[in-house]
């Protein structure tokens, strides 16, 4: 089974883990999300080049020419009749025969807070940056906006409503865990709902650390990790700082681990193969949870890991 790796640089495919041998498959360019889904073909990369697609494990990719050329964000609807892909700036699109066309869903720039989305540092413009629906809930739909909060729509994105209050507007990634049950990261912080975001319990409170990019879930686990700042410090004298956590109780209480790379370089990106997790660094780096549960190195790619897809 292949790997297929979301980069700053592009798409990488690696055909075993511990890597042995990279191979560019999509010079798109940084590459936010990489995606399979259970009811539908292929594998999805969303890129700010424009949304791709695959149905040979990675090998060749079609552009399925979503109207805004950086896409964030897909997820395909548990029937596969929608797939749904977010943009920046914040817009979303549908389309109902497998990418062929597009629709803008307009209600969803008829929020409330619409107008104060921004991100300063991305042309002080917002992007979808996480998208994500449950099969017990067909119609709904999660989007996390950076920088604007989390929003719910409960008929496949025709209307929507801000559930925003409670959670940090900074969202970087929304987490299902079941129809009502979703895990945000934040850049201030980690928050769970368990009403679909009526209301969020913030999970990080025992931690110094608060900037989170993407919340996984395996086998009965929770896995997060935090840098104590955005990415612009990570560079710096006291480099990232970062941390690995991990929860058997859905996030109430959460335990550092030691890890490869750690804690210079941040896990941005998960997937599971063959019953391991694997985890992708800020710099390339893919690390591996083996089954006594510590973490090893699995070797590296050419550009920092911003997704990971088994």
């Amino acid at each position: 089974m292949a790997v297929l790796i979301g980069t700053r640089d592009g798409v990488f495919r690696i055909a075993t883990v511990p890597v042995t041998d990279a191979e560019l498959v999509i010079d798109s360019g940084d590459t936010p999300r990489i995606r399979t889904f259970p009811t539908i073909d292929g594998v999805f990369a969303a890129t700010k080049s424009g949304l791709y697609r695959s149905t040979d494990d990675g090998q060749t990719w079609e552009n399925l020419s979503v109207p805004q050329d950086e896409v964030y964000s897909v997820v395909a609807s548990p029937d596969s009749e929608c797939i749904y892909a977010g943009t920046h700036p914040a817009h979303l699109y549908v389309s109902t025969d497998g990418g062929d066309h597009w629709r803008e869903l307009d209600g969803f720039q008829d929020l409330p807070s619409r107008d104060q989305w921004h991100t300063p540092r991305h042309r002080n413009e917002a992007h979808v940056r996480s998208l994500s629906v449950h099969s017990e809930t067909p119609d709904r739909v999660i989007a996390g906006v950076e920088v604007g909060g989390v929003h719910l729509s409960e008929d496949q994105g025709e209307t929507w409503t801000e559930r925003r209050d409670g959670v940090h507007d900074d969202v970087h990634h929304v987490l299902v865990l079941g129809p009502d049950e979703y895990v945000a990261s934040c850049g201030d912080g980690l928050y769970r709902t368990r009403d679909a975001g009526q209301s969020w319990t913030r999970l990080d409170t025992g931690l110094d650390h608060r900037y989170f990019r993407e919340a996984f879930t395996f086998d009965g686990r929770l896995y997060a990790a935090a840098a104590r700042s955005s990415p612009g410090t990570w560079r710096g004298e006291n480099g990232a700082d970062a941390m690995l956590v991990e929860s058997t109780d859905d996030g109430d209480t959460l335990e550092t681990t030691s890890y490869p790379g750690g804690p210079d370089e941040v896990v941005l990106a998960w997937t599971a193969i063959d019953g391991d997790v694997l985890a992708g660094t800020n710099d390339g780096r893919i690390i591996r949870r083996d089954a006594d549960g510590t973490w090893t190195d699995a070797g590296h790619v050419p550009a920092g890991i911003r997704s990971l897809s088994a």
